[in-house]
């Protein structure tokens, strides 16, 4: 692949979008701007530990149309919806101006400074599951054979969004930021947007960073403090994580006997067993009951929900 030249772009022309998302509140109800989403089939979790909640998208848009994202914050609060630890914000920037040619400097910027781009947002610690980072065994793979695949990540949760998400661009053309918490703060949302927005100019026109959170907020012009701040998770739910984690490896090799490469996204108790979610090549999503008898683990049925 022909190697990018550096190209200054106005971070303010930069088209971008951002997911909000939340629990509680009653996404249905929501008067939504011209062009957003309330993707319903993203829930998340809340206290109680149900699904609950939505995501809130806007169609790509610019700086000038900010104010967007305040009324359609103002929209979700009035409903009772709220962030919780188990919410993130995640970033699109568009990286139209730079195109495929710019996949490998922006792997190389991610592998430099994607830690400190964590720092600077202080992601909480049940958020780092969900922004793996980017690895050097990445970005060889994408130089001896370019394309989306070199860019997924095998491994729960979500096995192809790191903190800093290039497959995006094969996706929707652009890089996705993910370290930032969940919020439905105006100026945190907005704080976030900004610095994630002259991050991706800065790395477009070839800048050199500080690799330390505060100098490299300054260096870009960007908020150094303002983000959303990290949310502990329940004891109830770390110890979720910490059982799931200590099953995983247990159950693997029967959810791969059901699903061909499947990968375990979740495992949850259930009153006649524990619910396997797994997740196939394609990114579909099964359910299956699964027991332990006195013979080992055995497979009850296929659930439907």
């Amino acid at each position: 692949m022909k190697e990018m030249e550096p190209l200054l772009v106005d971070w303010k022309e930069l088209r971008f979008g951002v997911e909000i998302e939340f629990v509680g509140g009653n996404p249905q109800q929501v008067e939504l701007w011209p062009g957003w989403i309330m993707a319903h089939d993203e829930r998340q979790i809340d206290g109680d530990g149900a699904e609950s909640g939505s995501e809130l998208k806007p169609p790509p848009i610019k700086w000038e149309d900010r104010e967007q994202i305040r009324e359609m914050l103002m929209r979700l609060r009035a409903t009772g919806a709220e962030a919780n630890w188990n919410c993130g914000l995640h970033v699109h920037v568009g990286l139209e101006p730079w195109g495929e040619e710019s996949i490998p400097r922006f792997i190389e910027a991610a592998l430099l400074y994607q830690e400190v781009v964590r720092s600077l947002l202080d992601s909480s610690e049940a958020r780092l599951p969900f922004c793996p980072p980017v690895t050097q065994e990445m970005r060889d793979r994408f130089i001896s054979e370019p394309g989306s695949a070199a860019l997924y990540r095998k491994g729960r949760p979500q096995s192809h969004r790191c903190g800093i998400n290039l497959a995006a661009w094969y996706d929707i053309g652009t890089v996705e930021i993910r370290y930032a918490n969940g919020s439905l703060d105006y100026d945190e949302v907005i704080n976030t947007v900004e610095f994630c927005l002259r991050f991706v100019a800065a790395i477009g026109a070839g800048q050199q960073l500080p690799c330390d959170p505060r100098r490299m907020a300054i260096a870009l012009g960007a908020p150094v403090g303002g983000y959303p701040p990290p949310i502990p998770a329940p004891q109830w739910y770390r110890e979720r994580i910490w059982l799931e984690n200590a099953l995983v490896p247990i159950l693997t090799p029967l959810a791969r006997s059901l699903v061909q490469d499947g990968e375990i996204l979740y495992i949850l108790p259930r009153p006649d067993g524990i619910l396997v979610a797994i997740e196939d090549a394609n990114g579909d999503l099964s359910k299956h009951l699964v027991q332990l008898p006195s013979a080992g683990w055995e497979a009850v049925r296929l659930l439907q929900e």
